[in-house]
């Protein structure tokens, strides 16, 4: 059990990358959720760096791993990833939420490759994620679903309707991923709603849950190793992240769940990555 030296390198650049095309992607738009995608990057860059079964050339095989993004406003993250991973070319990035897009603003199974459900009516991703779950064991698949919710999203009563039907279902092909970075729209989560320790009340509505450094690679990888051995409850990982992570002048807005993203704001953020990646890919042959 564990994750090798040289796999962590290889997803940190991965996650480097994502988050390159992420800020590029918002920043033609010149505004929108930017500090939620980007503290799910790691996520990704692990579930698409190797957990997943996926197949971009066949985006609807029956056999792949699904992933639903219930907070829908990451969906310029996601949709990074999946052009890195080559569902569909690079330069639809530049489109997003523009006229005749096939990225919109909150994700669309519809409109882009590889996306697997619809979503950006918080909470609602919950019970389709379920509903995908339950439909993978009845029809015998050996397959996973992986949940991606934010914190904020969990004020919704519908997300707790979801947590306590998965274990009377044995749904031990879930695994509900909580981006904790601890703001939503209208401040932070503490001030909006507390829901203190979010791990522990899901241990007690009957899942197996972790609580990691939700921006670290690594942990992320062992924590999804650890969930899939879980066979006999579902899985929830709290991800304590930071919101805008890995971008320091977006890290530093208080209010970061929507911001304009243009101008200097933007260039800085680009030369700085640009940085990032420049030291991973020297760090690969140290």
């Amino acid at each position: 059990m564990g994750i090798t030296k040289d796999e962590v390198k290889r997803l940190k650049k991965f996650a480097a990358q994502i988050r390159m095309e992420t800020v590029k992607c918002v920043g033609t738009r010149g505004f929108g959720h930017l500090g939620g995608a980007l503290s799910v990057v790691e996520t990704l860059a692990v579930l698409y760096g190797g957990v997943m079964k996926i197949n971009p050339q066949d985006p609807n095989w029956k056999g792949r791993d699904k992933l639903v993004m219930s907070k829908g406003h990451a969906g310029p993250a996601l949709y990074s990833v999946l052009a890195l991973k080559g569902y569909f070319p690079m330069d639809w990035l530049k489109t997003l939420n523009q006229p005749g897009t096939r990225l919109p603003s909150h994700c669309d199974r519809k409109l882009t490759p590889g996306v697997d459900m619809t979503t950006g009516s918080l909470g609602q991703g919950v019970s389709t994620a379920i509903g995908l779950a339950l439909a993978q064991k009845m029809d015998g698949f050996d397959t996973r679903t992986y949940l991606v919710t934010g914190d904020g999203e969990l004020d919704e009563g519908q997300t707790w309707e979801g947590a306590l039907f998965a274990p009377q279902h044995n749904l031990t092909n879930l695994i509900w991923l909580v981006d904790y970075n601890r703001k939503q729209l209208d401040g932070h989560t503490i001030e909006v709603i507390d829901m203190g320790d979010i791990a522990a009340k899901f241990t007690s509505f009957g899942w197996y849950a972790q609580s990691i450094a939700g921006n670290e690679v690594e942990a992320i990888a062992l924590a999804i190793e650890k969930a899939q051995a879980e066979t006999a409850k579902p899985s929830c990982i709290v991800l304590n992240t930071i919101k805008g992570a890995g971008v320091p002048l977006v890290e530093a807005i208080e209010l970061n769940h929507h911001i304009v993203f243009e101008g200097e704001i933007f260039e800085k953020s680009v030369a700085y990555l640009e940085t990032v990646l420049a030291e991973l890919e020297q760090g690969e042959g140290s």
